[in-house]
């Protein structure tokens, strides 16, 4: 039987689908000084937004994280039961997440979560579910 170059593609890429995939990642990184979040995609610079960290008294956790648990809608356990949209969990309770006190962003006052805006949230949320917990690197630095 014979076998055409583009049969054989096909069936290539149908057995080990986006092998770009594999390199691709989501590469978080957390300014607490700055309050800030910058997103990468693949390499390339994709979103820069303002977050809002751990107050005086809590503490965001700093270090290299993945994801380890997605919550599309979430509410706080600990804290009256405040919403949690688009929640990213990466150690423990402490979670990425959006937050409807929007006009904070910028400044720490959060119990130790990282809090965006909801529609930066929810795209944050929507590239770790495209690309993966484990393609999904989060950094938080001082």
């Amino acid at each position: 039987m014979r076998v055409s170059w583009f049969s054989l593609a096909v069936l290539l890429i149908e057995l080990f689908p986006a092998t770009h995939a594999f390199a691709a990642k989501v590469e978080v990184l957390i300014d607490l000084s700055q309050q800030r979040m910058m997103v990468e995609v693949d390499g390339g610079d994709r979103y820069s937004w303002l977050v809002s960290t751990a107050r005086r008294g809590y503490r965001t956790p700093v270090g290299h994280f993945h994801p380890v648990r997605l919550e599309r809608t979430w509410f706080s356990t600990r804290y009256d039961l405040s919403p949690m949209p688009y929640s990213i969990f990466f150690r423990g309770g402490y979670a990425i997440h959006g937050t409807n006190e929007v006009g904070k962003l910028g400044r720490p006052v959060s119990h130790g979560c990282v809090r965006l805006l909801p529609a930066n949230a929810r795209r944050l949320f929507e590239l770790v579910r495209l690309y993966g917990k484990g393609a999904t690197e989060i950094t938080i630095r001082q």
